[in-house]
């Protein structure tokens, strides 16, 4: 079988849909970590395959937005059985796939488990920095992986949604990796927000292949300034993309029945979840790593 076969195989295998990602797995193991900023001990959350394989796994490492990883009714419980719907969606989805899922509580370790209100981005602390401190933790899962035996190092992605998405940007950066270290493999940004505090206004260009989704009634970010970031990224020859979805909002891929009635959001996450699958299939399975 040549490489190219090979990789058609895998993506045409890749999809899974929203019931069998529902299906899959146990609840995830509970785990703690450093992240990079030398300071604080992070939580994670692991999706194992049902069926582990003989061979190593690759793995995704999933960031979540402003809201926290749990759900809104937690009511101060917040472990495995709380986190949110679209967390445990993706976390399933992944571990279907046969990757090793990790999502991170950037936020309950530091005193804010439920994450911050809609509006309220001037009036978070410097320590949930999503463009100086989040890819630190980022980097800190990433390292955690990379220290399992059933993980393949160089074979980890990076996925992340609104704040989270944003985070994904700013820790695929070039230059972003700490030290010597080698990053990501690739990314999925999921309706971020790309002022990113200014710090690529001369210019954004990642390390390795990165794909953003974005909806154009998000009711919380500018697609727009997305659009305008990426544009002017590919055109400088970065591998990043952007697909946006008509009529689309905020978080469109949660699978609660208040976004999933929405049509628009209801044909963006399908979509969505359909070619994040077939990119992290050629990225993290199949193909070469950074192509």
């Amino acid at each position: 079988m040549t490489v190219r076969t090979s990789i058609a195989a895998a993506v045409a295998m890749a999809t899974v849909t929203a019931a069998q990602a529902q299906s899959a797995g146990a609840v995830p193991e509970r785990v703690a970590f450093a992240s990079q900023d030398g300071h604080t001990t992070l939580v994670g959350y692991v999706f194992m395959p049902m069926h582990k394989p003989d061979a190593r796994m690759p793995a995704v490492v999933m960031m979540h937005g402003r809201a926290g990883p749990y759900s809104t009714l937690a009511k101060g419980r917040y472990d495995a059985s709380t986190l949110s719907q679209r967390h445990q969606m993706w976390g399933r989805l992944w571990s279907a796939q046969g990757f090793v899922a990790l999502m991170v509580d950037g936020f309950g370790p530091r005193g804010y488990p439920q994450g911050f209100p809609r509006g309220s981005y001037n009036d978070r602390p410097k320590e949930l920095d999503e463009v100086t401190v989040r890819p630190l933790d980022a980097y800190g899962a990433l390292g955690w992986l990379r220290a399992r035996a059933d993980v393949v190092a160089d074979r980890i992605g990076l996925q992340g949604w609104s704040n989270g998405g944003s985070a994904a940007l700013a820790t695929m950066a070039e230059g972003s990796t700490p030290g010597s270290a080698k990053g990501f493999t690739a990314a999925l940004a999921f309706y971020p927000a790309c002022g990113l505090k200014g710090q690529f206004d001369d210019g954004y260009r990642p390390y390795s292949p990165v794909r953003v989704f974005h909806g154009t009634a998000d009711e919380e970010v500018s697609y727009k300034r997305c659009q305008k970031l990426i544009e002017k990224s590919h055109a400088q020859g970065g591998d990043i993309t952007i697909k946006l979805y008509a009529g689309a909002n905020h978080g469109f891929d949660d699978p609660g029945r208040k976004r999933q009635s929405v049509k628009a959001n209801a044909d963006a996450t399908a979509d969505a979840r359909e070619r994040a699958q077939r990119f992290f299939a050629m990225q993290l399975r199949e193909g070469t790593p950074g192509h």
